[in-house]
């Protein structure tokens, strides 16, 4: 027998490898969750629309309106110069020369400032601007109905008196229409600029956005923020008001006093006493002083009284001659519409009136001072 071969070698059989158990977790580490962090919140938007581009673009408004108001000082001075070669003694004053250069010193010195501060985004130049902008919009208003009444009949006068002096009359209708479209461009000119402009600076520098935006970018506490808005509105416009009275008793002395016009010393010195009255008042008034208010009601009144009795008693061309005025010059006035019918006195009227109107407004802002109590008698404690 042949010896049995073994069998030829199959193929290793890799063994199967034995399942790999998860190890079992820990209860108490499936059971606690890992800490959330909360992320940190995004930064607070701003709950306003931040006005800077505009603080900017109506402050360089307001100091272009004040360099064309400083180009008017040489104008004015010009106009003093030529004065001199006029016919008939009809030379500028040096008073009415001062009050010119100073009144629109002033008013470009102001509206400079203020638009300065409104490009910075200040507190100050914004309430400044506002409560200026009110002023101005309300006499503008007055300004401009008085400049249509009046104008027309200035106008047909002024060509009335230049006929007899070899003027050829206005014959049809062109001379009329021209006259019309003239007027016309007058009053629109007048109208933009004062009641236009100050609208559009109320409804900016009114807006909470940009007293927010003021009050973020500056946030100094100022000096007009020690006063209501409406208190330093008073304030600004008695202030106002007494630099006017103190140009008044430098170049026109003539004060109307109950009947008569005071002139010369007396009529200065009574313009010195009212302008230290009314910067009294002004102050009195920022700083909410009750006994200011009170002094204020009381002179109001009184000044209205002394101008109407003084503008229909008084012969108002008489007193210009006496504080240095031609003849020519004081025809030329009497020819004038605002100096007939007593334009100038209901323009007074009506000024001081919304004024007195607008102080008793005020009163709500200046209440009486209230007095301490008593402190009360402690009882005895019981032992």
């Amino acid at each position: 027998m042949e010896p049995e071969l073994p069998p030829e070698p199959g193929p290793a059989l890799e063994p199967i490898p034995e399942p790999i158990l998860a190890p079992t977790p820990d209860p108490v580490l499936v059971s606690a969750e890992p800490p959330v962090v909360a992320a940190p919140p995004p930064p607070d938007a701003p709950a306003y629309r931040d006005r800077s581009t505009g603080l900017m673009i109506f402050g360089v408004v307001q100091i272009i309106l004040g360099a064309l108001a400083a180009l008017m000082v040489p104008l004015v001075t010009l106009g003093a110069f030529v004065s001199r070669f006029a016919p008939g003694g009809g030379a500028m004053r040096p008073g009415q020369y001062i009050s010119g250069v100073a009144t629109y010193a002033f008013i470009a010195a102001g509206l400079i400032t203020l638009g300065i501060g409104s490009v910075q985004s200040k507190r100050w130049a914004r309430a400044l601007t506002l409560v200026i902008s009110w002023y101005w919009m309300i006499m503008g208003v007055l300004v401009t109905v008085l400049l249509t009444a009046v104008l027309p009949v200035a106008m047909r006068s002024a060509m009335a008196q230049a006929q007899p002096n070899g003027a050829a009359a206005p014959s049809g209708d062109v001379p009329t229409g021209v006259m019309a479209v003239i007027l016309t461009l007058i009053i629109v000119f007048c109208a933009f600029f004062l009641i236009v402009v100050p609208i559009a600076f109320i409804a900016f520098y009114g807006r909470k956005d940009v007293a927010q935006t003021c009050h973020d970018r500056d946030p100094v506490e100022r000096w007009t923020d020690r006063a209501p808005l409406p208190v330093l509105g008073a304030s600004v416009v008695l202030f106002t008001g007494a630099l006017y009275l103190f140009v008044l008793a430098v170049t026109t002395p003539l004060f109307p006093f109950f009947g008569k016009y005071l002139t010369g010393i007396p009529g200065a010195a009574c313009f010195f006493i009212l302008a230290a009255l009314d910067f009294y008042l002004a102050i009195a008034l920022f700083r909410l002083q009750s006994v200011g208010w009170w002094i204020a009601a009381f002179t109001v009144p009184l000044r209205l009284l002394s101008l109407v009795l003084t503008y229909t008693r008084a012969d108002l061309m008489q007193a210009y001659s006496k504080v240095g005025l031609s003849e020519q010059q004081v025809q030329l006035l009497r020819s004038n519409p605002m100096f007939r019918g007593h334009v100038i006195l209901w323009w007074s009227l009506i000024s001081i009136v919304l004024f007195f109107g607008y102080l008793l407004w005020l009163k709500r802002y200046f209440k009486a001072p209230v007095a301490p109590q008593p402190a009360e008698a402690m009882p005895a404690q019981l032992g």
